[in-house]
């Protein structure tokens, strides 16, 4: 038998502070202090896993227990840890059959692989994840594995672990929908941790996710201005404060999130001879996105021809939709369509509808009612790369939805081109309301033209700018500092007679573009109309 070691104090948690050396290597992984009886070897490897666990880290984390398992391979935990990464809670993503095979090489049943556990502690620990991969719906399993969690949490209260898991726990049984009550009671747990280590990974990240709306933004700027510090090496922590960023409208912060969080994913990649399909796409996208409200229209466009790059060199699923999302996004945003629109075989939705807003800035009405036509025969199917490792029908209710909103936008762009501004109207409000019955959902919008932007846009064509305005109004609520609603609405003010109303958003739109590409469409514009 291998001597076992409870890992305890200083001593291990000094290793795994921020920046502190690790086998010659920094960690940067922020710290935590989580005593479990695995051998001095296999040690090491579980603590950096688990932080990296706590960061969504998890390819990086399961090659860590994995590295622990065979150096312990009685070592429980170690086992714990592998099936935790395959489970992803706020990306509704899990692989209940891997999860059960990393298990099962503990001990073939579950019985047998409790008996493992030495401690009363770690049994409820593996207990709890044994509920999460159990037969059954995926809510069923969620719901299941939060109450074995707040057990473990309320039998031993000093595990800060054991209570950042329960916080996520708590969010995981939302499924796909934002529940605010929810996301409060979690976020009261993870604000108990964060005080008592403020060095946190699991702590820092969680509060971000808890407080990512523009009503909850102020509460998480504490945590968005350290989490980066905390955990460094961690791709996704140098994403995740921008979710604050976003949500207040910082989109300079945004933008040097979200550069270091791509730079980070690079350098992983080279370092671990990896292809580019293990890029952070995800930063990327939101990079983009950033750019565009800035007005640095030349940067988002280099972005974009990464991306393209990369999706060329890997034609994943997951690549093809960050390429159609980051698209559609340049498109919407900018009205270019020049060597961007998206090609003939490509079929999301958010496709469909892009492809039909091209045709409409060309003049063909004809091209923009057969994109309408495929929306309406395949548009409610789910994007590629949304499916690639998620729950079959994860999304699917959301999805139809936002299909169902592109066919009411592109059926009102396309009356509006007809003349029919009455329809026009009745349409883009229609898409306004199917949109306020989606779930908040943070970052870049799922409805790439948010439709109460469209239906201010509609209004205001029809000469309507009183009922404009309150829709550019709706827009910013839930996409503060977003650029062509700060913009329609600065212009439906100045139609409607509101002079100083119209000056001030002016204002604060050539603000952000302080720093705007010099021949950006309209900034002289904006900039003349905001003078005094």
């Amino acid at each position: 038998m291998k001597s076992k070691v409870r890992v305890i104090g200083a001593a291990l948690l000094a290793v795994f502070t921020v920046g502190a050396p690790l086998r010659g290597q920094t960690a940067g992984l922020g710290r935590t202090d989580f005593p479990a009886s695995g051998s001095a070897a296999a040690m090491p490897h579980f603590l950096k896993g688990l932080l990296l666990l706590h960061s969504f880290e998890y390819a990086d984390a399961a090659e860590e227990f994995r590295a622990a398992e065979k150096a312990d391979p009685g070592f429980a935990m170690a086992y714990w840890g592998e099936a935790m990464t395959l489970n992803h809670p706020l990306w509704m993503q899990r692989d209940r059959e891997a999860a059960m095979k990393a298990l099962e090489r503990l001990a073939p049943t579950r019985e047998a692989r409790l008996a493992k556990a030495p401690t009363e502690r770690e049994k409820m620990y593996l207990d709890a994840v044994e509920e999460l991969w159990a037969e059954g719906d995926k809510a069923e399993r969620d719901r299941a594995y939060a109450d074995a969690m707040r057990r473990l949490h309320e039998k031993h209260p000093e595990d800060l672990d054991a209570a950042a898991f329960y916080g996520l726990a708590l969010l995981g049984t939302c499924e796909d929908r934002r529940d605010v009550k929810v996301y409060i009671e979690a976020a009261a747990i993870e604000e108990d941790v964060f005080a008592k280590n403020p060095q946190h990974p699991g702590a820092a990240h969680y509060l971000i996710h808890c407080y990512d709306d523009p009503v909850h933004a102020p509460l998480g700027m504490r945590p968005a201005r350290v989490y980066a510090q905390i955990a460094p090496a961690a791709v996704h922590a140098l994403h995740m404060p921008s979710h604050i960023f976003f949500a207040s409208a910082m989109w300079e912060d945004a933008v040097a999130s979200n550069e270091a969080s791509w730079k980070a994913s690079v350098d992983r990649a080279e370092r671990k001879s990896l292809g580019p399909g293990e890029h952070s796409f995800h930063a990327l996208s939101w990079l983009e996105y950033a750019y565009l409200q800035l007005g640095r229209w030349k940067e988002a466009r280099a972005d974009l021809a990464t991306m393209e790059k990369d999706q060329k060199a890997a034609p994943t699923a997951t690549t093809t939709s960050a390429l159609s999302a980051m698209r559609a996004a340049w498109i919407v945003d900018t009205r270019r369509c020049e060597d961007v629109e998206p090609p003939a075989e490509a079929t999301a939705p958010r496709d469909h509808f892009v492809r039909g807003l091209c045709a409409l800035e060309r003049g063909d009405a004809k091209a923009a009612e057969g994109s309408l036509a495929a929306l309406k025969t395949g548009g409610g199917a789910e994007e590629p790369g949304h499916s690639h490792g998620r729950v079959p029908g994860a999304y699917a209710g959301r999805d139809t939805t936002v299909s169902k909103i592109f066919q009411e936008e592109l059926s009102a762009l396309l009356a509006l081109s007809r003349g029919d501004r009455e329809e026009a109207v009745r349409l883009a409000k229609e898409a306004a309301e199917l949109e306020d019955g989606l779930s908040f959902d943070f970052g870049p919008p799922a409805v790439v033209k948010p439709a109460h932007e469209l239906a201010g846009e509609v209004l205001l064509a029809a000469g309507k700018p009183a009922e404009a305005s309150k829709e550019f109004e709706k827009s910013l609520d839930t996409a503060p500092g977003r650029a062509l609603s700060l913009l329609g609405l600065a212009k439906a003010q100045a139609a409607a007679g509101q002079t100083a109303a119209s000056k001030e958003t002016y204002a604060k739109l050539a603000k952000q573009w302080n720093r705007a590409d010099t021949d950006l469409p309209g900034r002289a514009e904006v900039v003349a109309q905001a003078s005094p």
